[in-house]
């Protein structure tokens, strides 16, 4: 049996009576109170989570421009300090290794911090080393090093400021950061997120992240696990990488084509992007607004009326937000238009449902 990993705040984990269970190698708290009590917190106010499984990869040298523009589908060039790109590293074929963020550090030369799924680590490593021949570069897997946590909710600045005394929140944008230092241990704060809401990620020190821990759930901020983690990303429209981007669904698949900049010097899978944006896909991912309160679950077969199968679901909830019952779909490209009617199979029954936009919930936030 695999031994499963642990994060700097497992122990508080276990004292809080979180409910465990594993998650991509790491053993992961997915609830504490329940995962409706942890979402509605986060939408109505603020919720803390651990997000110290998450990779972190550093790139640096002369050639560490060049090499972050070739792995990545977005465009990294003129990238200032402090600011942050979403995108995917891509198979020559366009099937994604990973969707990430991009962090251009504060430095001389370009430096950059990659964020990577926890899942993906040790992949995603040994993709940029393979891709690296030939860059004058370094690349450091610094993930055993960085704790991180993520403090999102629309209370989340006021929360940093009065119970952490971080006011260098205020004047960040969204996707930008700063590095700071709290309590003598350096600090990376970003107004980055996957809920849908505002939203701060702080990675530092184990200790430190065992301190921002603890003083933020001692001051009554609610800790929520990865359970509402999944519900919020999905109803914002937030993809997973292994549901709604993966090896066999493209960025122009999932409608993701923003993020992969065509008119930027040749990046692995430009080729195939290029082709299928020029061409079209066999298949799109769709939004799903079901008229009935079954809830669609990952895997249950999209149908036509008649049974004919023509797509599968990729996430469903019935969403706490929105009382709905709503998924994401992979589907033959023909049905894909909005207001185009599908059915889904739950159990023994088909329920009728429409597609619709995939952003199901919009939050009121702005920055």
């Amino acid at each position: 049996m695999e031994t499963l990993k642990v994060t700097p705040l497992h122990e508080a984990h276990l004292a809080l009576g979180a409910k465990m269970s594993p998650f991509a190698g790491y053993d992961m708290p997915i609830s504490y109170s329940g995962i409706v009590d942890e979402h509605n917190a986060v939408r109505t106010s603020a919720g803390v989570f651990d997000v110290s499984h998450m990779g972190e990869i550093e790139v640096g040298g002369s050639g560490a421009e060049a090499f972050v523009n070739h792995i990545f589908t977005n465009d990294v060039r003129g990238m200032q300090p402090g600011h942050i790109l979403y995108g995917m590293m891509l198979y020559p074929d366009g099937g994604v290794v990973d969707d990430l963020l991009v962090y251009r550090l504060f430095s001389q030369d370009p430096s950059y911090l990659l964020v990577v799924n926890a899942s993906n680590i040790e992949k995603d490593f040994d993709w940029m080393r393979t891709h690296a021949e030939g860059f004058d570069l370094s690349l450091r897997n610094r993930s055993e090093q960085w704790g991180q946590i993520a403090l999102q909710g629309p209370d989340s600045e006021k929360i940093l400021a009065e119970v952490l005394g971080i006011k260098e929140g205020e004047a960040l944008r969204f996707y930008t950061f700063v590095q700071i230092f709290w309590r003598g241990d350096p600090l990376l704060l970003s107004r980055t997120g996957y809920t849908g809401e505002d939203g701060f990620e702080l990675y530092t020190t184990p200790s430190s992240t065992q301190l921002l821990w603890k003083t933020l759930v001692d001051a009554g901020v609610k800790p929520c696990g990865l359970g509402c983690r999944d519900t919020l990303r999905f109803e914002a429209g937030m993809p997973l990488y292994g549901h709604e981007l993966s090896e066999e669904i493209s960025p122009v698949m999932a409608g993701l084509s923003v993020f992969c900049k065509l008119d930027k010097p040749e990046f692995i899978g430009r080729e195939a992007l290029a082709a299928q944006k020029a061409q079209g896909t066999p298949r799109k991912l769709v939004g799903m607004e079901l008229q009935d309160n079954a809830v669609p679950r990952a895997g249950y077969p999209v149908e036509l009326e008649d049974g004919t199968p023509v797509g599968v679901v990729t996430t469903g909830y019935h969403s706490l937000s929105l009382d709905k019952s709503l998924c994401f779909a992979l589907v033959d490209s023909g049905y894909s238009a909005l207001g185009t009617p599908l059915w889904i199979h739950i159990r023994r029954h088909s329920f009728p449902g429409t597609v619709v936009r995939k952003n199901f919930y919009k939050t009121n936030y702005k920055k």
